[in-house]
């Protein structure tokens, strides 16, 4: 009892700057907590982020706003059909005069890198994110460079204009621990951020956090505890996509082609012990694993033409599960 005393008190300690960096982003964005949420979990994890919705949503404004809190390196991309992978990595630049080779270097070589409009650009391009995203390192020629710590991709796409784009290869979706539905906001929100934006104030950001605090962060947030129980049932989720007639889900057997692999399992544990982090408690509940678990399955889970034929998204099909699976 005395050890979860004390490490409740060391959750409230690290914890607090999650509040300042709240406070700062409202100061330029209007609502959308839930997606500034999704973004620090991301960054106290180190899984990447994937926002997803129509334009004109401060998708780009929040990615933005949140590098300026923190002492990183920051790097924006605006995806586009002629972009190249060198663009993205670097190339090997040819000196005439020493007849040598240079590699130069390209804006992927940062902590915080914003892949705008990420579904603009070639499959070539975005695999071209692979090797970084999972290993943290790239190759360019015949070297290899180890990116600095910490490293994160925020990525942006918009869904309802396909012209002239291409839908991310399952390999590149499967590499982002979330995938966010960006929303539009209320009423209120939107009469605010009319004010806001039609005032010509800029309110100054404050950067509160640097590299080493985040990397402690994200230490601390590793040894949150999670009991036994609570990891049966995130693989009993996870299951459940893979073969649902098993766990009394049969009805939806025939909407689903290719379940969640284990990577969904652990970035599941892994989100819900950072959601845990910033409401200040020191052990994971079942409400942060259902809090989180849409953003981590929705783009695992694979659906058939039957199910697309009945308008079902992923988002229905994972609802469901998280319905009717028993919570410990």
């Amino acid at each position: 009892m005395q050890d979860i005393r004390s490490l409740n008190e060391m959750i409230r300690h690290e914890s607090q700057f999650i509040d300042a960096i709240l406070d700062e982003m409202k100061k330029v964005v209007v609502g959308q907590q839930q997606m500034v949420e999704r973004l620090l979990i991301g960054m106290l994890t180190g899984g990447h982020v994937l926002l997803e919705g129509v334009p004109g949503l401060a998708k780009t404004l929040t990615c933005k706003t949140l590098s300026r809190t923190l002492s990183l390196n920051f790097q924006r991309i605006q995806f586009t059909p002629d972009l190249l992978p060198a663009d993205i990595l670097g190339t090997m630049i040819y000196n005439p005069r020493d007849q040598t080779f240079s590699v130069k270097r390209g804006p992927i070589f940062a902590n915080l890198i914003l892949a705008d409009e990420i579904n603009r650009a070639p499959a070539k391009v975005q695999s071209a994110l692979l090797e970084a995203m999972q290993e943290h390192q790239i190759t360019i020629g015949d070297t290899t460079f180890h990116l600095d710590e910490p490293f994160l991709v925020l990525a942006t796409q918009n869904p309802i204009e396909q012209e002239g784009t291409y839908p991310l290869p399952e390999a590149q979706v499967d590499r982002f621990m979330l995938m966010v539905k960006v929303g539009y906001p209320t009423r209120a929100e939107e009469l605010q951020i009319l004010t806001n934006v039609t005032s010509g104030y800029e309110p100054e950001i404050r950067a509160l956090v640097d590299g080493p605090r985040l990397l402690q962060a994200r230490k601390v947030v590793q040894d949150i505890l999670i009991d036994d129980k609570l990891k049966q049932y995130i693989v009993d989720i996870v299951f459940a996509t893979r073969d649902p007639r098993k766990h009394g889900l049969a009805d939806l057997a025939e909407f689903i082609q290719f379940g969640a692999s284990p990577r969904a399992s652990i970035f599941l544990t892994q989100a819900a012990k950072a959601h845990a982090f910033l409401r200040h408690r020191a052990f994971v509940i079942p409400e942060d694993i259902k809090a989180i678990g849409l953003d981590v399955l929705r783009h695992r889970v694979i659906l058939t033409y039957q199910a697309e034929a009945e308008q079902l998204t992923s988002d229905d099909v994972v609802q469901r599960i998280f319905d009717r699976v028993p919570v410990p």
